[in-house]
């Protein structure tokens, strides 16, 4: 599950705003590579919406289905705000519905034409 934390305005390319809700998953324990300890945190990640301001603001709470997930991406460099330390970056977190796996979609949605096909050449004696 992850539940709706926030919310923040953003603008488009051609200077439109819009909404993005702020995402976050459950509780989490991470090592620290440097100590050794373990520290509690959570996933956050954001998605577009066509939604109002004021309907964002009343979604902060609700919880749905689903996971913030660690994708790969192009090396890009991140300020941290606390410290104003750069560093560079390979990956970004994303939203995924549960049971949306990109395998589970692609066999969902498309029809194994392949096996169809092979059985019809098996029935025919090929």
């Amino acid at each position: 599950m992850v539940t709706i934390v926030d919310y923040a305005k953003r603008q488009n390319a051609e200077g439109e705003e819009f909404f993005v809700l702020i995402l976050q998953g459950g509780v989490e324990l991470v090592q620290s590579q440097e100590t050794g300890n373990y520290y509690a945190t959570a996933r956050k990640a954001s998605i577009t919406s066509t939604f109002s301001e004021d309907f964002c603001k009343s979604l902060i709470g609700h919880e749905m289905p689903g996971s913030v997930k660690r994708i790969a991406c192009e090396a890009f460099d991140y300020k941290i705000k606390e410290t104003g330390e750069t560093i560079s970056l390979s990956h970004h977190w994303a939203y995924q519905p549960e049971g949306d796996a990109l395998d589970e979609l692609v066999h969902k949605e498309e029809p194994d034409v392949f096996s169809e096909s092979l059985k019809k050449f098996a029935a025919a004696g090929v």
